[in-house]
């Protein structure tokens, strides 16, 4: 996908916290129609990015430039062009599922015949039209993310900013919603999205990156950066022995050893492998496709973070 025209620039991002740095030098690029995604540890730096993006938090030091235009000094015309879904919930519990996206419609000047026919037109494509005159409080996990997300679309945003969009959701009401961010994507809608979820980004993202402790450690397309990093298959051997570690030492056989497994990245066909399979697969052995998750995990570890 060509970047020569992007709708978003970000260079040299910085922020500080109390003399914490939280960014620290990021730059990236969006294209007209990309889903970019921004994936990383807890503490990494997500956040803090997403929320300078949209102008809800200054940054330290860099510049944002959206539709061209510089963050800092046209922040009202930019703002009027995208479309957030955060984190948490912020819908109005004392309004009904369509009062919430008729007054945010009004934050945009927005009138109110074309209100109403752009949160009808919302309630439909989110399922969400049997439940338009419900109260919030009443509503599902499932279904309270869908209406932010119908919200964020109000004003019908060039951008869509999702900061962990399904985050707490059960599988059932992820792929709906994964299911609605696809065809989003597929009428042309850019969007930057945020997510703990590997698949969710491998299923979505023309691109991404991963940050860790404020700075970019990859940039690149999910099936190329899992190539790199990993290859195409891992094995996965349980109870490793003496005999197995030093066999893929003298190899050089890249792999992860976690104690009682050992993970072992391969690009495919390979007779040392095969002699893996043959002498070392004796007990537990499993023979997996390599994932967006494995690249993650190599890259940040696998320790826990507050």
């Amino acid at each position: 996908m060509s970047l020569q025209a992007p709708i978003l620039e970000v260079d040299g991002l910085r922020k500080v916290f109390r003399g914490r740095t939280a960014v620290d030098g990021v730059s990236f690029r969006v294209a007209a129609g990309e889903c970019f995604g921004l994936l990383g540890p807890n503490g990494a730096g997500k956040t803090t990015t997403i929320r300078m993006l949209y102008g809800f938090s200054p940054p330290t030091a860099g510049t944002v430039r959206l539709f061209g235009m510089d963050l800092g000094r046209d922040w009202r015309r930019i703002r009027a062009r995208i479309g957030v879904c955060q984190q948490d919930n912020t819908l109005d519990p004392d309004l009904s599922v369509e009062e919430n996206l008729l007054v945010f419609a009004g934050y945009f000047a927005i009138g109110r015949r074309e209100a109403a026919a752009r949160a009808a037109e919302l309630l439909e494509f989110f399922a969400l039209t049997p439940r338009a005159r419900s109260r919030v409080m009443d509503l599902s996990g499932g279904m309270i993310r869908r209406l932010i997300l119908a919200r964020a679309l109000v004003n019908r945003p060039d951008l869509l900013i999702l900061d962990e969009p399904t985050t707490g959701l059960d599988p059932q009401s992820r792929h709906q919603v994964w299911d609605r961010l696809e065809k989003l994507k597929a009428s042309g809608l850019s969007a930057i999205l945020t997510t703990h979820y590997m698949e969710e980004a491998a299923r979505l993202c023309d691109r991404l990156v991963i940050v860790d402790r404020g700075r970019i450690l990859v940039e690149g397309r999910p099936g190329e950066l899992i190539r790199k990093h990993v290859g195409r298959q891992v094995v996965e051997i349980g109870g490793p022995d003496g005999a197995l570690r030093e066999y893929l030492k003298e190899q050089g056989l890249p792999h992860d050893d976690l104690g009682e497994r050992i993970l072992l990245y391969t690009a495919g066909d390979d007779g040392r492998v095969a002699a893996v399979r043959e002498h070392f697969c004796l007990r537990r052995c499993t023979f997996r496709d390599a994932t967006l998750e494995d690249v993650f995990l190599r890259l940040t570890g696998r320790e826990l973070r507050e």
